[in-house]
């Protein structure tokens, strides 16, 4: 069962694509492109802002040097009076200057969130489930979280730091030269520091991120089956999985501690250094009056201003690269080359020029498809459904029904073989096929607007209509705002059935020349099952259809009966023709019989089992 999967399972998910370093870092020199007014003005008012602050040192310098000169306390009024407006202009266009690129941050970020959502979305649906639910959830929040995070505060900081390091290391040469020689002292140690750490955070980080996603997952999938689980008496088994995934995520987010600990301590033996050998050298040089004692106290104090940069800057590494492992994250979904839909094809035996068969043909052609290498859940099937035409699939559970309907709608793509549709698209979303499945989703928002994601310029009269033909109109104008009652999560509760019309009243918006219903009626009892069976044979009207048939209600009055069993097609033929023969739809159907005359109720089929 899909809540049970085993954790060995879990470990050989085949995870959503990561972007490579090179890849990542050309992603974004795209997604700046268009905003390089924005990246230059943001980047001329740091540097500005850092070089109006560069004057404080030298300022502070000059009043030491009035003090030991033992000059009038009036000559200080000058510098002080200059410390103050240097102090109101760093702090002015410093705060203009952030401001600037955290927009271009948060206005990249923005761009990059929509490339993700849009290709996420369209992300085959096997794809998704062969990397868990979890994978794609932790790069949804925890990813897209983290890069925001290093954009709001990581980006703007790390660029004001290195531009600070580099102006001042500009200044001290311009005090004198051999104050920067001393200062540099400091920089083996801390590009050695810089590599190890980089060198050890990368990997680390990247291990956290597949951390948390496993985790995820175990929780997704306890959580989904919680009913099963309580049932099978497998809480201790289900917690266990979920304690050694949390354990083993708290396991390396204990290592990354260690790792920026250690990295704090090298920091500190590169600060003690560089200020030891810059006191030095400004002893040295003031005893040797090539330099005064203000002009040595600008160069220690410019070398005790590059701690909170440098230190800034080395310790920024730690959010960039948990941030860049994000961002690969988030960058190879959204490089993921995805199916764009198409229009339909013609059958590759049509002759040239002309199409074989009319508009709403499907022709199924050699279909093999398997989820699981070497398990076969569908063998060699070929169908044909006529323009127009109603076809009922029947068969036991696990024979391949909704594997066959999600092929035929596009939803995965066959192992082998090929599904043509001669004709046009459909009016509302323009895709030929819609499928309508017993798991329909109702999006927050005014019930028009769910209607209208089939067809976005489909009018009231339209949706009333729509409405109206699934037998959905009364209820929905009895709510309390009529169509413009806000439903699903927060709102208006519908009932199963409910759900299920609006689904059907979704179809005839999207108006397809081929639909798709795969046990559409299946969650409704059985006074709701024959409202919800009359509303669905109303939205397949003047269309092709196939009918994953709950109920055999629904084979029987359909054009034709395809039966299916071990992935295979076994019989077809219309209600009449398979019911006198002694195939396995006659025993279906005469066990169907017996069970209605005992209890004057439509049996259903077991579900078909989702394979994965």
């Amino acid at each position: 069962m899909n809540e049970t999967l085993t954790e060995q399972h879990t470990d050989t998910r085949e995870l959503l694509p990561t972007a490579s370093a090179p890849r990542t870092r050309a992603a974004v020199r795209e997604l700046v492109r268009p905003h390089r007014g924005l990246a230059a003005g943001g980047f001329a008012v740091l540097i500005a802002a850092t070089a109006v602050g560069l004057l404080v040192q030298p300022l502070l310098g000059r009043i030491v040097d009035l003090v030991a000169d033992q000059r009038p306390p009036g000559d200080l009024t000058l510098p002080v009076v200059l410390l103050v407006v240097v102090a109101v202009v760093h702090g002015g266009t410093t705060s203009l200057g952030l401001t600037l690129v955290s927009r271009l941050g948060e206005t990249v970020l923005a761009h990059l969130r929509e490339r993700f959502v849009e290709k996420a979305l369209r992300l085959p649906l096997e794809q998704v489930e062969k990397a868990g639910a979890g994978d794609l959830t932790a790069r949804v929040t925890r990813d897209v979280s983290v890069v925001g995070e290093a954009v709001r505060s990581a980006l703007p900081e790390l660029a004001r730091s290195l531009l600070a390091i580099l102006l001042t290391l500009v200044a001290m040469a311009a005090l004198d030269w051999r104050f920067l020689i001393a200062a540099l002292l400091a920089v083996p140690v801390q590009a050695s520091t810089a590599r190890w750490y980089v060198r050890h955070a990368v990997p680390l980080y990247a291990q956290q991120r597949i951390a948390t996603g496993a985790q995820q997952q175990q929780l997704l999938d306890t959580i989904a089956g919680a009913g099963t689980v309580r049932a099978f008496r497998i809480e201790e088994e289900h917690t266990a999985r979920v304690t050694r995934r949390s354990s083993a995520a708290v396991a390396l987010k204990m290592r990354g501690i260690r790792l920026v600990l250690d990295f704090y301590n090298r920091l500190h033996v590169a600060e003690y250094t560089g200020l030891a050998a810059v006191l030095v050298a400004g002893f040295l040089l003031v005893r040797s009056d090539s330099v005064s004692i203000g002009t040595a106290t600008a160069a220690a104090l410019y070398f005790h201003s590059l701690f909170a940069p440098v230190n800034s800057a080395l310790v920024l590494l730690d959010d960039a690269q948990s941030a860049t492992a994000s961002l690969a994250r988030l960058v190879g979904v959204a490089d993921e080359k995805t199916p764009e839909p198409t229009a339909p094809a013609a059958p590759r035996d049509a002759p040239l020029g002309k199409t074989a068969e009319p508009d709403g043909t499907v022709t199924v052609l050699g279909i093999d498809h398997e989820y699981v290498p070497g398990q076969p859940v569908l063998q060699n099937v070929d169908l044909t459904l006529r323009a127009g035409e109603r076809v009922a699939l029947v068969g036991p559970s696990g024979a391949g029904k909704t594997t066959l309907a999600k092929l035929i709608a596009g939803v995965h793509r066959a192992t082998s073989g090929s599904v043509h549709l001669t004709g046009t698209p459909a009016r509302g979303n323009g895709l030929p096929v819609a499928l309508v499945t017993q798991e329909t989703h109702i999006f927050a928002g005014p019930l028009a607007d769910d209607l209208r994601l089939a067809h976005a310029g489909a009018t009231d009269d339209e949706l009333r209509s729509a409405l109206t033909a699934v037998d959905a109109l009364d209820w929905a104008e009895a709510l309390p705002e009529g169509l413009d009652t806000v439903v699903g999560d927060g709102g208006h509760r519908l009932t199963s059935a409910q759900v299920q019309q609006l689904a059907l009243a979704r179809l005839i918006l999207a108006d397809p020349p081929v639909a798709v219903l795969d046990e559409a009626t299946a969650e409704a009892g059985s006074t709701g099952a024959r409202l919800l069976e009359k509303a669905a044979g109303r939205a397949v009207e003047g269309r092709t259809a196939l009918v994953v048939a709950h109920r055999l209600t629904q084979a029987a009055t359909a054009d034709r009966i395809v039966v299916m069993e071990g992935g295979r097609i076994v019989e077809s033929g219309t209600h009449d023709e398979l019911r006198a023969g002694s195939g396995p739809y006659a025993s279906l159907w005469e066990a169907w019989s017996g069970t209605r005359t005992a209890t004057t109720e439509v049996p259903t089929h077991p579900e078909e089992p989702r394979v994965r």
